[in-house]
């Protein structure tokens, strides 16, 4: 068998630092006109529950796993904020409570957008009613579930 010579070894060396690098300028892209403008996002607007089922203007859904709220009529739906007056319960209250809960007012918000539809993120409900201070607080600022995209 034949040895490659040194001169072989540089010459196989810089072909394929050229192959690997490529040869000459890349070409500059060529742009025309205003850029697109984004376009408003439309289509159906869900919350989820705990278990992630989508719901559209529900009247009723649990916020956490020891929080639901029900007998909800909404004011709005499908805007930044929803906003919908019912009541709230939950095992907190047991047995102290009404059977139908507290009266409450409940805002969605923090929508994100999907494709071709959008999700409340957050949810925030205030009682006329003084609930336990650690309750209270943890439905000021509820956590929505939202499918991945």
């Amino acid at each position: 068998m034949n040895k490659p010579t040194a001169a072989a070894a540089g010459l196989a060396l810089v072909l394929t630092a050229v192959g690997l690098t490529g040869c000459g300028k890349p070409e500059q892209p060529h742009v025309e006109g205003p850029a697109p403008r984004p376009t408003q996002v439309s289509g159906p607007v869900y919350a989820s529950d705990t278990l992630g089922h989508p719901l559209t203007r529900p009247t009723k859904f649990a916020l956490t796993e020891f929080s639901s709220v029900s007998g909800l009529s909404w004011r709005s739906w499908g805007k930044p904020k929803a906003v919908a007056t019912g009541r709230v319960r939950g095992m907190w209250c047991i047995p102290h409570c009404p059977a139908n809960g507290y009266p409450a007012t409940v805002e969605l918000s923090r929508l994100q957008h999907q494709e071709n539809v959008s999700y409340y993120s957050r949810a925030v409900v205030r009682s006329s009613h003084r609930l336990p201070p650690d309750r209270a607080a943890e439905l000021r600022d509820v956590r929505l579930p939202v499918p991945e995209p």
